[in-house]
């Protein structure tokens, strides 16, 4: 074989991955669709190569992956580092009773705790310091006690490292000459948070700890090989092993192959469970993958509710996008469980907006009322934009289907009714209503959801379900597909329900433990 190990994805499953084979010894490749990102390159700075095309990735592999389905959309990273790049820093840690139902029984809260502990140690993960909040944040904490709820405040783990000694007071037009550089526990260079409000379009000071900065860097130092713009089309048992058959975007998609003993798929919920299907279904080179692949499919219960304030700043584009909750997992309103967070717009917002053309007609929509709702009606500092995750239903399907029915391409397809979910979405915009009017704002709830209870979601979940054999699962509580040795996803596929907290803590503790596992078994 030409490898050990031949890692499909960088996010979070398969950094991890990457990382703990690579330390174990073994010989690992990863192919990555996207690119290798830095403070030069990135589209906020040039300016272009905004957006990922599933259609002609040859020619626009940009920094986000947008899936428009008919009832929800979904937001993807294309990047070394995966989703960590796009993301808004929260490595989050879910109830312990988020595992007492629909998972296999060597799957605990208590099983995954050092791995949680792990992940959160290798990222590094701070809490905003105490001389540091932002407007928002004491405008969460402010709304929290407005409603009762003012013991169910909560500061978060960021990926973000900050500096004690940064006067924030002094941030009102953030520099990025007052960052604090320095080498990280994993030697690469990093600077100190300043508070410019960009972390979802690519920290220009690198305080942002994404995983080209700690899993990846360990693994490329044990000598793992990352392939960026290689995007994997197939994988066959050849041998004792497997042949995975990809292209290489940077060469007018050119095809190669490599072989290796081992297979983790991690291209995230869409892509590994697209993957899996094109092998099964139409390939015919895992034929025996379970039935159950593509159910279970979740949004893990993400909305946005913008809400306007006259006289008061909340100023969404200051501090980083997200930074603390308030906490309803006890089912406490309406017999939901979900939390709230603050959130935060890059600065740049309503220039994409003003420029921005959308060519699927929600898209449009959206444009347009951000455009006249919020622009025109009171500038961005004024916007508090309220987040939320919760439990949704994960009844979502994916599937392939031709694009004119009988003819034309095999694309990925998702089924999602909003009937069993909606109860948990009624109750998060209630609830951001609540707080909006308990601190003098104006909630404005898009009209994709009240007009078409249409949904984005950046946290798609499950697809390739864990689970106790393959009438339940597509995999075991390794990883490990039924019915085939040593093929693997770990990602947010195998998620088989909604965490109702952002999940990537979760998909690499997962990962962490897994890793482990296939390292020893592998001696």
């Amino acid at each position: 074989m030409d490898f050990d190990a031949v890692i499909i994805g960088s996010g979070f499953g398969g950094a991890v991955a990457a990382c703990r084979l690579a330390e174990a010894g073994a010989r690992v490749l990863v192919l990555e669709r996207g690119r290798r990102w830095d403070r030069t390159t990135y589209p906020s700075v040039t300016g272009k190569d905004w957006f990922w095309n599933e259609r002609d990735p040859a020619h626009h592999n940009g920094w986000i992956d947008l899936r428009m389905f008919p009832h929800m959309a979904v937001a993807q990273g294309a990047a070394v580092g995966g989703g960590s790049l796009i993301y808004a820093n929260i490595s989050a840690v879910p109830p312990a009773d988020m595992f007492t139902a629909g998972w296999p029984p060597e799957i605990t809260f208590g099983e995954l705790q050092p791995h949680y502990a792990t992940v959160g140690a290798t990222m590094s993960v701070q809490k905003v310091p105490d001389n540091q909040w932002t407007p928002r944040m004491h405008l969460m904490h402010e709304a929290a006690g407005a409603i009762g709820a003012a013991d169910r405040f909560r500061l978060l783990d960021l990926a973000v490292t900050f500096d004690p000694g940064f006067d924030f007071s002094a941030s009102d037009t953030p520099a990025t000459g007052r960052t604090r550089w320095h080498t990280n526990a994993q030697g690469v260079a990093q600077g100190t948070c300043v508070h410019c409000g960009n972390c979802d379009i690519g920290c220009p000071v690198d305080a942002k700890n994404t995983l080209d900065r700690n899993y990846l860097a360990l693994a490329e130092k044990r000598g793992a090989d990352v392939r960026p713009l290689s995007l994997v089309r197939a994988i066959e048992p050849e041998g004792n092993g497997w042949r995975v058959r990809f292209e290489r975007l940077d060469k007018e998609a050119q095809s190669e192959s490599a072989t290796g003993g081992i297979v983790v798929l991690a291209a995230g919920s869409l892509g590994s469970t697209e993957l899996l299907l094109r092998c099964r279904d139409i390939l015919r080179t895992l034929p025996n993958v379970s039935r159950r692949l593509g159910q279970g499919w979740s949004s893990n219960g993400d909305f946005l509710t913008p809400a306007l304030y006259t006289g008061r700043k909340p100023e969404p584009s200051r501090g980083p996008t997200i930074t603390c909750a308030i906490e309803f997992f006890d089912r406490s309103r309406d017999g939901q469980s979900f939390w709230i967070q603050d959130g935060g717009f890059p600065n740049l917002l309503a220039d994409l907006a003003a420029s921005a053309s959308a060519q699927h007609p929600i898209g449009r929509m959206l444009l347009e009322w951000l455009r006249t709702e919020l622009l025109r009606r009171a500038p961005l500092d004024n916007v508090m934009p309220w987040f939320a995750q919760g439990i949704d239903a994960a009844d979502g399907v994916l599937r392939l289907e031709r694009r004119y029915e009988i003819a034309g391409k095999w694309e990925l397809t998702l089924e999602w009714d909003i009937a069993e979910s909606k109860r948990l979405f009624d109750s998060i915009v209630d609830t951001h209503k609540a707080l909006s009017h308990g601190t003098g704002g104006v909630p404005l709830v898009p009209p994709s959801w009240s007009l078409m209870h249409y949904l984005i979601t950046p946290h798609p979940l499950g697809g390739c379900g864990i689970g106790t054999g393959p009438e339940n699962g597509v995999v075991d509580h390794r990883g490990e597909v039924f019915g085939y040795h040593n093929l693997f996803v770990l990602d947010g596929a195998i998620v088989p329900r909604a965490v109702g907290v952002n999940p990537s803590r979760t998909i690499a503790a997962l990962a962490e433990r897994a890793a482990r596992m296939i390292a020893e078994r592998q001696r």
